[in-house]
């Protein structure tokens, strides 16, 4: 709900003009005027008798008036009068009444005159009354004995008092009697009782009588009414207790409230009902109060006259009252005077037009004297209601008063013709600046003054012309008009006023302004209790207005309370309440505009609990229940569930017992025998729950037999001679009455026997001992009870016990299908040596060996269990070229039978795996030394291996594929004629007579020249291989064709550490963009210090660590500028213990010379290599992991002149790193090629962070050989080539 409001702009214009007219009319005060009444008491003043009289008269003119004053059509001489004065400069009269005076000594009527020397001016006639509060006249009052069922008037005539009383009805403890359709206080303060009832008997009936002119209160003597029943009560149709009799008749005056009463007696209570005879009711004027036996119609006027008839009902028929309505007017104004300002030889007129019923006669006075008797004047011609005036002059100047008068009261004006001679002179500032809202209204003031009256124009700037047209509106009193300003219209706007005595002119300022508006408004919120909801109230203003946000509630201020959060453009209300529950109100308010809007915070909760819990309609099997709703809480209840607590059985325990619709307050309950019920009722909304309603009273049913038996009866044998009987014992409320027991019967099926039957005590199962093993029975359990049995229970079949089977399934059979999967079949077993429940079979399998193999191995059993009576199963997952047995057995619900005989299979051959290792030794300048392991499962006989490798360029592409089948009896190959410094990819795997393998890819380096070998000190199976091998000529001979691969993520690997006792060497290898900016940190292992950062220069992959303590652990990691979190794996190494220095300068030695300057020479031989191969080789991506059917030989080829496609595998981005150092062994086993991780299970003195980086220092033992005899197969871990060394 949103509602939107904004002060209306136009009204305020509208005030504002009629307020300019009225002071155009005005005379200025330095000019000659006759008086005017600027102020006045009431004509009807009623004073407080205890405080001074004070009745007002003031009045304006030049000269400054004097004033007298009459009294009851005399003149009122307050200088004789001790106790009368009169203000200074003022004609108010203060009557002394706290001084000794009484105020009924001044009752009266009085009228002020005030006069100078150009007329006299009069007040209207001030009827003055001191105000009455008498008491009460003793009386006494006997007690009203009413029949009950009957009517009654309780009078209260309370002492006439000016003005009257305000009368209400109350107890001796001050406490408002209770009113309703039966019983009410009439117009006339009478208290009616439209039948009675036992408990209007009291004796404390008190009406009373308050005077708010005098702030008293009168109280009447209690009346005593005693009610009397009589059986049966007799029901009456209605009659009129007010007003009497079938008509009556109503005057009231124009402008008033009409008010008309019916009150009707009669039982039951009748219901009133008002229509108009021969038209409607007037709507948005008409009410009813005083529980539609008063119609209250307000402003009433002359068309409201007619006939009003009420109407009172009850079942028992209905009565009418006719009012006649007569609407008459004291008199009021069509046209009042106004006063003339007239220049000599003017003319003019003063109208006095007045209307009322009836018709109100017109006179006219002259200077407060009838015009009569008045002075002449030949300018003056009286006709009727008008005074015509004809060449005045400056003699002519009065006061006139005009009287328009009939039965029902009277009006008097004063108007005053003055006749001056003045030029024109403009009343509003100069320079005035206006400031007015974009397209509102903009009234630009000229007020002025001039006789004979000044003409008026407007202009637009300094030189602009008079302003016409439609765009404006030129009012009377010289106000201009914009109806609709715009920006275009600011500026400055010129007033000229002219008559024939001169001239004057005015200059205003208009500016326009932007107007506020509310861009976020408020929104219509429902929050639960206790939560916390947000206004927002976001708004656009002109930048020269200065705006001020006020929040309100229910249209008045927020609470005061720390709840409510008022923010820069929100409200916040916290931890809400029902209290907060309302409409909330943004307002905006400049100075020249405001804005507002509202929004409905509605605030919901569980509903309130139920209350007033009645049982009726008592049965033996059913009841009545009936509840009040508690108070939902602004989310409309949805459903009352009903719980029942059976005190007898379980108490304190609340069970369900029904539910209805929201709408519903009463339940009819069914009801179990021998229970001892309480109900409460509990309220849902869409919030949640309500808190239980008090509980009912209770209600015990009647004792009677069961009317269920136990469920879930079953007949399960836990032994092979027994059974044991078990159900669902029937719960207290279900047991119906007092000895609960239950009937066990059972006998042999399919035998004919008869029922065995046992009765035992409340309790859930029976044994039956004795019996065949596994042999169905049925078994019935039925309920009793003191009262009788239950109805005849229904029988279930049940078993005793089982025994293991006795036989094992025959015929055994197995056929394979592949070298992984196997089909056995077996006849089943004759169903009677089960003796059980067939619940499967179950096949036990192990592999005995592998037929590659002669080695024994730990016997490992599966078990498949085939389910229900089958007949065959499948073996998956068994290993290739392996001997296995198998047998079956039958299973039940004891256990499992004998096995069958073993059964021998085998499995077929299949693909071995990949080579377990593949190392490289002896590079030279053309060969590589490939050195390889059989596969770790080779699931068969092998036949050979194969070898595919080609050229890789250092711009990323790949040349010709070449293949070498080697026999299965070779583990090293030596390939010669290679290219010098050439990168080149291999591919290996092995074959049996199925097929070839999984395949294991490297990649080597041959080098430059044999200066180039360098030997770094790291053992094999830490990094991969660079392999090296032998060419055909014709790979010397021909210029293959190469293509690009895409270079790999950067990344920085193998960072190795060798320490002294104050410092270390540091180096790394490097794989990504060039120019790369590299840095070191370092720290003490252990510890939490922040780590210390250590710039390389260039982008050397080396860097000399100094300034370390001797005998401390560090750790150390290298990462690469400008690319954020792009570290390698922590390294941890160790300073050397502290030695003792030696006092002998080795600096001066001579072999320490020679030794420095050799080392000297290798340094520049070592850059000078490095420069040349950083030149020569590239950087880009090789495979880390081959996928398993991968064929290096397939790649497109391009039909036009066949050369190879681009080289490219998503799975394989093994990185080579440009200028890579080869290790002289290089040992790359299968796993490490499948970048398996289990090698460092052990033998490596390492670890793994929680993101799979691998830490620590190589330990430098022996890789790990493959144990023999473990045939099961690792998965490839994700971690790419975390062990390999480039």
């Amino acid at each position: 709900m949103m509602k939107k409001m904004s002060m209306s702009t136009s009204k305020t214009s509208l005030v504002l003009f009629l307020c300019q007219i009225i002071s155009a009319l005005d005379v200025p005060l330095d000019l000659s005027q006759p008086p005017t009444i600027t102020q006045q008491s009431p004509k009807d003043y009623i004073v407080d008798p205890r405080e001074n009289i004070v009745i007002q008269c003031e009045a304006k003119g030049k000269p400054p008036p004097s004033f007298s004053w009459t009294r009851n059509g005399t003149h009122f001489d307050i200088d004789k009068d001790a106790q009368v004065t009169m203000k200074p400069n003022s004609g108010t009269l203060v009557i002394n009444i706290m001084n000794g005076g009484k105020a009924e000594a001044y009752e009266g009527v009085y009228q002020c005159t005030a006069r100078n020397e150009r007329g006299a001016a009069v007040s209207n006639n001030i009827v003055i009354r001191p105000s009455r509060s008498p008491l009460w006249t003793k009386e006494k009052l006997e007690p009203n004995h009413v029949r009950e069922g009957d009517s009654l008037v309780l009078h209260c005539r309370p002492p006439v008092g000016l003005p009257p009383p305000i009368i209400f009805w109350m107890d001796n403890a001050f406490q408002r009697l209770p009113q309703s359709e039966r019983v009410s206080q009439g117009l006339n303060g009478d208290l009616y009782f439209s039948n009675v009832q036992p408990e209007d008997t009291r004796e404390d009936y008190i009406c009373y009588a308050r005077f708010n002119h005098t702030q008293t209160i009168q109280q009447k003597q209690p009346i005593s009414v005693k009610v009397f029943s009589t059986k049966p009560v007799t029901e009456r149709q209605p009659v009129l207790l007010t007003p009497t009799g079938s008509t009556s008749t109503k005057v009231e005056l124009r402008g008033n409230v009409l008010l008309l009463e019916c009150i009707a007696a009669g039982l039951p209570t009748p219901v009133i009902r008002w229509i108009k005879e021969g038209g409607e009711l007037p709507a948005n004027r008409t009410f009813f109060e005083n529980f539609k036996k008063t119609l209250k119609i307000i402003d009433v006027s002359e068309a409201d006259s007619g006939n009003y008839k009420c109407i009172a009902r009850n079942a028992l028929g209905s009565v009418h009252h006719v009012i006649s309505v007569t609407v008459k007017a004291a008199p009021y104004w069509i046209t009042a005077p106004r006063n003339l300002v007239l220049s000599p030889g003017e003319d003019g007129t003063l109208i006095c037009r007045a209307n009322g019923s009836p018709k109100p006669s017109i006179s006219w006075l002259a200077n407060g004297v009838p015009i009569a008797i008045a002075p002449e004047d030949p300018s003056r011609k009286v006709d009727g209601d008008t005074i015509i005036f004809s060449h005045v002059q400056e003699r002519s100047s009065a006061v006139y008063q005009c009287n328009a008068s009939n039965e029902y009261g009277y009006l008097l004006a004063n108007a005053f013709v003055n006749v001056l001679a003045e030029p024109p002179r403009i009343l509003t500032p100069a320079n005035k600046l206006y400031q007015v809202i974009a397209d509102s209204p903009a009234l630009l003031d000229c007020a002025y003054f001039g006789s004979p009256k000044p003409e008026i124009e407007w202009f637009k700037g300094v030189k602009g012309s008079i302003l016409r047209g439609n765009e404006y509106v030129f009012h009377d009193n010289g106000t201009l008009e914009i109806p609709v300003a715009q920006k275009s219209n600011a500026g400055t706007y010129t007033c000229v006023a002219r008559n024939e005595l001169g001239k004057i002119q005015n200059e205003v300022q208009l500016e326009i302004k932007d107007p506020t508006m509310i861009i976020k408004q408020p929104e219509y919120k429902v929050i639960q209790r206790y939560g916390q909801v947000s206004f927002e109230c976001i708004i656009k203003h002109d930048s020269t207005l200065l705006p001020t946000v006020t929040w309100l509630k229910d249209n008045d201020e927020l609470p005061d309370d720390e709840r409510f959060l008022v923010g820069k453009d929100n409200l916040t209300i916290m931890n809400v309440t029902d209290k907060d529950d309302g409409t909330y109100t943004c307002i905006v308010n400049t100075t020249l505009d405001s804005v507002s809007a509202s929004a409905v915070l509605t605030v919901v909760a569980r509903p309130n609990p139920p209350f007033d819990l009645e049982l009726t309609g008592q049965l033996e099997r059913s009841i009545d229940l009936s509840w009040i709703p508690g108070d939902e809480n602004n989310s409309p209840i949805t459903s009352f569930v009903v719980e029942f607590e059976d005190a007898l059985h379980e108490p304190g325990v609340w069970r369900y017992q029904t539910e209805v619709p929201g709408t519903q307050t009463m339940a009819q309950l069914k009801l179990s025998p021998y229970v001892n019920y309480s109900f409460r009722v509990i309220a849902v909304n869409r919030i949640g729950r309500s808190q239980p309603s008090e509980p009912s009273e209770q209600y015990l049913t009647k004792s009677a037999s069961p009317d269920e038996n136990p469920a879930n009866v079953q007949g399960i044998g836990s032994e092979p001679d027994n059974l044991v009987i078990t159900w669902e014992p029937l719960k207290g409320f279900q047991s119906n009455g007092p000895g609960l027991q239950y009937k066990v019967s059972w006998r042999q099926k399919d035998v004919d026997d008869e029922w065995t039957s046992v009765i035992v005590a409340n309790v859930s199962k029976y044994i039956v001992s004795g019996t065949p093993t596994f042999v169905p029975y049925e078994v019935k359990v039925q309920a009793l009870n003191d009262l009788g049995y239950a109805p005849e229970p229904s029988e279930v079949i049940g078993h005793s016990g089982e025994d293991l089977p006795m036989v094992a399934p025959g015929n055994v059979q197995v056929h394979v299908i592949n070298s992984t999967l196997a089909k056995v079949h077996w006849d089943p077993v004759p169903l009677k040596s089960v003796r059980g429940h067939l619940q499967g079979y179950k096949v036990y399998y192990w592999k005995v060996q592998s037929l590659s193999r002669r080695s024994r191995r730990h016997i490992e059993k599966k078990i498949l269990t085939f389910r229900g009576n089958k007949t065959f199963g499948m073996l998956p997952g068994l290993e290739p070229y392996s001997s296995y047995k198998l047998n079956v057995r039958v299973v039940n619900g004891k256990g499992e039978g004998p096995a069958s005989p073993d059964k021998i299979f085998k499995t077929p051959e299949g693909v071995p795996s990949s080579p377990s290792f593949l190392k490289i030794t002896n590079p030279t300048l053309d060969s590589l030394t490939l050195e390889w392991g059989s596969p770790t499962h080779p699931n068969g006989v092998l036949t050979s291996y194969t070898l595919k490798f080609q050229p890789i360029n250092n711009t990323h592409e790949l040349g010709p594929l070449v293949e070498i089948r080697i026999p299965a009896n070779e583990s090293s190959l030596i390939l010669k004629n290679l290219n010098y410094s050439t990168r080149y990819k291999f591919y290996f795997n092995a074959q049996t007579s199925v097929g070839s393998g999984s395949q294991i890819t490297e990649e080597a380096v041959t080098i430059m020249d044999e200066a180039g070998i360098l030997h770094p000190a790291v053992d094999a199976g830490k990094g991969y291989s660079e392999i090296l091998f032998a060419t055909s000529p014709v790979m010397h001979t021909v210029r293959p064709t190469f293509y690009k691969v895409q270079p790999l993520y950067p990344r920085i690997r193998n960072v190795t550490t060798a320490a002294a006792e104050t410092y270390a060497n540091i180096s790394w290898e490097y794989e990504g963009p060039d120019h790369a900016n590299f840095y070191v940190e370092y720290g003490v292992a252990g510890s939490k210090e922040d780590w210390k950062k250590e710039i390389v220069n260039g982008s050397r992959s080396f860097f000399v660590l100094k300034g370390l303590t001797p005998g401390t652990a560090y750790k150390v990691r290298v990462g690469a500028e400008g690319l954020s979190g792009f570290r390698s794996s922590e390294d941890v190494f160790e300073t050397g213990p502290a030695m003792a220095s030696r006092q002998v300068d080795i600096a001066t030695q001579g072999w320490f010379i020679g030794l420095m300057c050799a080392v000297a020479l290798l340094i520049l031989i070592l850059l000078i290599v490095c420069f040349i191969r950083r030149n020569k080789g590239g950087k880009y991506p090789v495979k880390e992991k081959e996928d398993a059917h991968a064929d290096p030989e397939i790649q497109p080829m391009k039909e036009d002149d066949g050369t190879f496609g681009e080289y490219s595998d998503a799975e394989d981005h093994k990185p080579l790193k440009k200028g890579s150092r080869t290790p002289s062994d290089r040992t790359v086993k299968k796993e490490d090629s499948d970048d398996s991780l289990v090698d460092y299970g052990e033998g490596v003195n390492g670890q793994f962070n929680e993101d799979g980086s691998f830490i620590g220092q190589y330990s430098g033992k022996k890789e790990k050989e493959p144990a023999e005899g473990n045939e099961s197969s690792e998965a490839p871990s994700p971690v790419n080539a975390m062990n390999s060394f480039v």
